[in-house]
């Protein structure tokens, strides 16, 4: 009596639960097949000058620079230069004294006239035969080794004049009037800064797409939001055997000189241009080794999606390249996967574009009430 009743209260329990599961079932099937499903989309991003990017850091350097020493030892005369002033080649800059230089030279000068008048006449007496050869060698070997000591104190006096050997920007002035000036003390520094070279160590991967003359972008923190374009102007011969990179050099144009030596430069290098097709890397839903996206397919009034296979290429921060499988104005799901299915209709709350967070694009969409 007992195990009869248990029999049957146990089958009345499992017909229940059996008869709820298919109700609650009907319920659900019912629901998604008549209310469309809210979803976030957004269009495939056609890019036409897309690629493998690299950014490389460098250093700028000018064109033309060099530290404006002093050959000798002396007192400073006359300097005829400031901070920052713009020269000319072969400008005088500064005036060392060489009063006794000149004293010599002087000298050296009437010790000349005298030994030429002196190889003069002795040469008039060879052709009479008045002297022998050998006198005539003699004043002339005279004659040379004075004016080898006249070039000797020019050239010591030109020591003692700086000149600028090219056009530029003077730095800053670190001697006075009157000052005593070692040799090999740093006067001044010179920088030709109507263009800017920047030097960067790039992948050897970027060898066959590197050549002279292409195009290149760099940017500085020092000119927040501001790309200079430039043009790669050499490439090294040899390539690191431990880093397996190369070294470039880049000339950028800088005829209004905001570009100064010594900036930390971030060049941008783009391999394999080509046109692209970017999607959300949140529209991916990845099965195994295969991508899907789930493509919106408009039938008159009727909104649905559709399960795409999508062969994926270069990806960048957010998006990644969608390199088969989708057309150019076709939008894709990227938010409300979870529900989602192939054929199901769906009600679009937006068209996201990536301006801006997703989660900021929802809640201003729903009006901060959440998301559906």
């Amino acid at each position: 009596m007992d195990i009869s009743f248990h029999n049957r209260f146990s089958l009345w329990t499992s017909l229940g639960v059996f008869a709820l599961l298919l109700g609650g079932t009907g319920v659900r099937a019912q629901s998604s097949g008549d209310r469309p499903l809210s979803v976030v989309v957004a269009r495939v991003d056609v890019r036409t000058e897309f690629g493998e990017r690299l950014e490389a850091l460098g250093t700028s350097l000018a064109r033309e620079s060099v530290l404006l020493k002093s050959n000798v030892t002396e007192f400073a005369e006359e300097i005829l230069f400031d901070d920052g002033d713009v020269v000319e080649e072969g400008q005088v800059l500064l005036r060392m004294r060489d009063d006794g230089l000149r004293g010599e030279l002087k000298a050296a000068k009437a010790t000349y006239d005298e030994r030429k008048s002196a190889f003069e006449r002795a040469r008039e007496l060879v052709e009479r035969q008045a002297v022998s050869s050998a006198t005539l060698q003699e004043r002339e070997a005279a004659l040379r080794q004075v004016e080898g000591q006249i070039e000797e104190i020019e050239s010591r006096i030109r020591d003692r004049t700086l000149k600028a050997p090219f056009s530029g920007v003077l730095g800053i002035r670190r001697v006075s009037p009157g000052a005593l000036i070692s040799a090999g003390e740093t006067l001044t520094t010179l920088d030709d800064l109507t263009s800017i070279r920047v030097e960067f160590d790039a992948p050897s991967l970027f060898l066959n797409a590197l050549r002279p003359g292409m195009e290149l972008e760099a940017e500085s923190d020092a000119f927040r939001g501001e790309t200079f374009t430039g043009t790669l102007s050499h490439i090294d011969t040899r390539i690191d055997p431990v880093t397996r990179t190369l070294r470039a050099r880049a000339n950028f144009p800088n005829e209004d000189g905001r570009l100064r030596p010594g900036l930390l430069m971030r060049v941008n290098l783009t391999k394999n241009q080509r046109e692209a097709r970017l999607i959300p890397e949140g529209a991916i839903i990845q099965r195994g080794r295969e991508s899907f996206v789930f493509r919106v397919a408009e039938n008159g009034d009727e909104t649905t999606v559709e399960e795409r296979k999508v062969t994926l290429g270069t990806r960048i921060p957010g998006w990644v390249e969608a390199a088969s499988g989708l057309d150019a104005e076709d939008r894709v799901v990227v938010h409300g996967l979870m529900q989602v299915r192939d054929g199901v209709k769906v009600r679009i709350l937006g068209e996201w574009t990536g301006d801006e967070p997703l989660a900021s694009f929802l809640d201003r969409k729903n009006g901060n009430n959440g998301r559906n």
